[in-house]
């Protein structure tokens, strides 16, 4: 290890944000360089020889590494304490690839049961059609976790806490199973972001994100990140990048980087937020249901509070009245937006069972919570004040 390198491991998190990762140019530039080039030239026919044949590690072409990129995955593995990082193009290419990189016809996955819709289609319906036998289970519920794996699987992947649903898995006691099982345990760290939860610490082995949330923080470009070891990274992760292509764009690395800088100072300002919306809401007649992992009224509230260091900054509520209640109440809202997207400086909010979650058949959505009334908040950076004013006229309303 280069002696940069040990002085980034110690430094503190704030530092690693900001930091982390950064090489300079001949330049010497402040911010870091933008490399917008996909390929590379060599000094002679030899160089290009053993660039290719691995007796010389340099970059080569951007599809496998680029310096902007690189840049990225040092800094995000500095802040995860993961050994490697490889930015993806989005974060469904990181967990596809997470996946996809370590799975073969005959083998067996096991997941939970709560998961964003894509990565539902993935386990449930893409991985299956090329011979992977996936078993979903109630995440929340140890038991299920136990049965599932008491037979030999080889990849465990879960959600904590899940989207839409904030269902909160026990992160460590799963990881003891999955391991026994002789699996690999993939986490969508997602919600929680490396600041308020870190799953490698936990016990898993591989922590997945979409880099278009929080990382970036103000909708601007698509990403996405997985981390691991370092055998992990380079034997299975690695070569089905090569091959595949889901390549993070180094303007979108360099966006990514400029996120990462002011993301601790972000998440503390959307976690307080949020718990003060949370608190607002809870006095709030008109909705039958209301999960924050934050409140004591979550129902793992004392289990979140283990494994995270805050609430986050995603609020779930359900309004009785179904479809047209939660229509209503969003059309009638001034300040907040209508949105798919999370973790952006603006409040969003969406209706999971026609959006985000559309495809799934009924009796799926109803077996994670998600019902016709069912509404996820991601709590922006205005002013508190405003964000309450506009969630209680569109209640009211």
């Amino acid at each position: 290890m280069k002696a940069d390198d040990i002085t980034q491991r110690d430094w503190n998190t704030a530092t690693q944000l900001v930091r982390g990762g950064t090489e300079r140019s001949q330049f010497n530039e402040t911010s870091e360089a933008i490399f917008m080039n996909s390929g590379y030239v060599y000094a002679t026919a030899e160089e290009a020889e053993n660039s290719f044949n691995g007796t010389l590690e340099r970059f080569v072409y951007s599809r496998f590494r680029n310096p902007t990129v690189a840049m990225f995955e040092k800094r995000l593995a500095l802040i995860e304490g993961a050994e490697e990082c490889r930015g993806m193009a989005s974060g469904m290419a990181a967990v596809y690839a997470a996946l996809a990189c370590q799975l073969s016809a005959g083998d067996r996955l096991v997941a939970s049961r709560a998961l964003f819709g894509s990565c539902h289609y993935i386990c449930a319906e893409l991985l299956p059609r090329f011979g992977v036998k996936t078993e979903l289970v109630d995440g929340r519920d140890l038991n299920a976790w136990k049965k599932a794996l008491s037979t030999k699987t080889n990849v465990v992947f879960l959600e904590s806490p899940s989207n839409p649903g904030l269902e909160v898995t026990d992160i460590p006691a799963v990881c003891k199973l999955a391991h026994e099982a002789g699996a690999i345990v993939v986490v969508d760290n997602v919600f929680a972001t490396p600041l308020l939860q870190q799953p490698l610490k936990m016990g898993a082995d591989v922590v997945v994100y979409s880099a278009t949330k929080h990382i970036d923080g103000q909708g601007r470009c698509l990403g996405g990140a997985v981390l691991g070891t370092k055998d992990f990274v380079v034997d299975k992760l690695t070569p089905f990048m090569r091959h595949t292509g889901p390549s993070l764009s180094p303007f979108n690395a360099w966006v990514l980087l400029k996120g990462l800088e002011t993301l601790e100072l972000r998440m503390q300002k959307h976690c307080e937020n949020a718990a003060k919306v949370a608190a607002v809401l809870e006095t709030q007649n008109a909705l039958s249901r209301l999960l924050y992992p934050g409140l004591k009224s979550h129902p793992q509230h004392a289990l979140a509070m283990s494994q995270m260091s805050a609430g986050g900054n995603v609020i779930a509520f359900e309004l009785s009245g179904g479809k047209p209640a939660a229509f209503g109440f969003l059309n009638a809202l001034r300040t907040i937006d209508i949105s798919n997207n999370l973790g952006d400086s603006k409040s969003l909010i969406c209706h999971p069972a026609t959006t985000t979650h559309q495809r799934l058949k009924p009796e799926e959505r109803a077996e994670v919570g998600i019902t016709d009334g069912f509404i996820r908040l991601s709590v922006g950076l205005e002013d508190v004040r405003d964000i309450i004013d506009d969630l209680q006229q569109a209640l009211r309303a």
